[in-house]
């Protein structure tokens, strides 16, 4: 049953074309004997037969073209009017075009077929009045034979209204599947780029760290093992330290793995910068560390970019900075927000890296710092100092700006 279905789905022309010759045959057989017993109207096959076969070509055609077909049987209409063909079984025709137009046809033709569908009658009823009624009787006639008229027009803008109606929430819906893919996209990329700065950090001062006391201790290895002994060290917890944090990223990305207790640590945080700066000390760089205003507990956010801020402006005074270079860090508890402020002497890094990554795709961290600053709705400030050396000042408040 289901095949048969689709199969009439497939094919609308087909099905119409058979209900059109069924139309026809019941035309030409029951008209003539109903219009031999009244005697009303031509009797005459050569006008009769052309107009009930295009009545019937209405039919086969009103899905393909129903604009057409409403002109060729308003065409037919005035036809039968001029021609005393009284009405026939395939003037069903009118009633089936009404419906057609209204639910598939341009607003203009289904106005017309609306306008002509409640006409028909009262033209047909003045055309070929029944003279046995009273004029009273005819009015119910013609009122009787126009409300199919309206019905079909009315059912067929129904239609017309609900499919547009599907259409539209069919529309609506991919619409909001789209923008769901797009903001899945847009969340991956968020999601990639955090990380990305959470792995440059890490990487880019414990590496750093690891480097200097690497250096230091092949240089002092013959004349001072003790010194080169303690920079081993240096270096073996600064790998562990940043072993932990890349197991915390890297688990972040495990959704679904099992896993093991005590892989991850905890987000660093303004108290972690002590550690920070003294893990800098270790390593050879001065650091003059200041904190003003009553320390007291800040947003997750905030605590974590004001850590990254310190850590990254390091890391690029060690890079950067040159020999004998000293550095010092501010944090001001404002009412609103916390202040940073971290400068060195050095000779600071070339311009091209602080002005929007560099030319030659270095100078991320300070990138990644603008990102982090805006996530929290700070603001950012890095270039050089004047006198010499670097400065990145920011400034993050407590509630992030809409």
């Amino acid at each position: 049953m289901q095949r048969l279905y689709d199969f009439l789905r497939r094919h609308p022309t087909g099905v119409d074309t058979f209900w059109a010759v069924i139309l026809f045959g019941i035309s030409v057989a029951g008209g003539m004997s109903v219009r031999g017993e009244n005697g009303r109207g031509t009797d005459s096959p050569a006008l009769i037969v052309p107009i009930v076969l295009l009545l019937c070509l209405v039919i086969a055609l009103r899905r393909r073209m129903p604009e057409k077909m409403l002109l060729l049987t308003i065409g037919l209409g005035v036809a039968q009017v001029a021609l005393n063909v009284e009405t026939t079984p395939a003037d069903f025709a009118m009633l089936v075009i009404v419906y057609t137009v209204a639910a598939t046809g341009a607003r203009w033709a289904s106005r017309l077929a609306l306008a002509t569908g409640l006409a028909a009658a009262a033209v047909a009823q003045l055309r070929w009045p029944n003279e046995q009624s009273s004029a009273l009787g005819n009015l119910a006639i013609v009122i009787f034979q126009t409300v199919p008229f309206a019905l079909a027009w009315v059912l067929g803008d129904s239609i017309r209204t609900r499919r547009a109606y599907f259409a539209q929430l069919e529309e609506r819906n991919a619409r909001l599947e789209k923008e769901r893919e797009a903001q899945a996209k847009v969340a991956v990329a968020a999601e990639r780029a955090r990380i990305a700065r959470e792995l440059h950090d890490v990487v880019a001062h414990n590496v750093s760290v690891m480097v200097v006391q690497a250096d230091g201790a092949a240089y002092v290895l013959d004349t001072a093992p003790d010194q080169a002994k303690k920079a081993l060290e240096t270096i073996s917890s600064t790998g562990r330290q940043a072993l932990a944090e890349m197991r915390r990223l890297l688990g972040v990305l495990r959704t679904g793995e099992h896993k093991e207790v005590g892989e991850y640590v905890p987000q660093p945080d303004v108290e972690q910068i002590d550690e920070l700066i003294e893990q800098c000390r270790t390593s050879g760089l001065p650091v003059d560390f200041k904190v003003e205003g009553t320390p007291r507990p800040l947003p997750s956010g905030v605590e974590l970019t004001a850590y990254r801020i310190v850590q990254e402006a390091l890391t690029n005074t060690r890079k950067h900075g040159g020999p004998n270079t000293g550095a010092s860090v501010r944090l001001v508890y404002f009412d609103d927000g916390l202040g940073l402020l971290v400068e060195d002497d050095g000779k600071g890094a070339p311009h091209e890296l602080y002005e929007e990554g560099g030319i030659d795709g270095q100078g991320h961290g300070l990138i990644g710092m603008r990102e982090r600053v805006g996530m929290v709705g700070g603001t950012l400030d890095a270039g050089p100092r004047p006198g010499g050396g670097f400065r990145i000042s920011a400034l993050l408040p407590l509630k992030p700006a809409h």
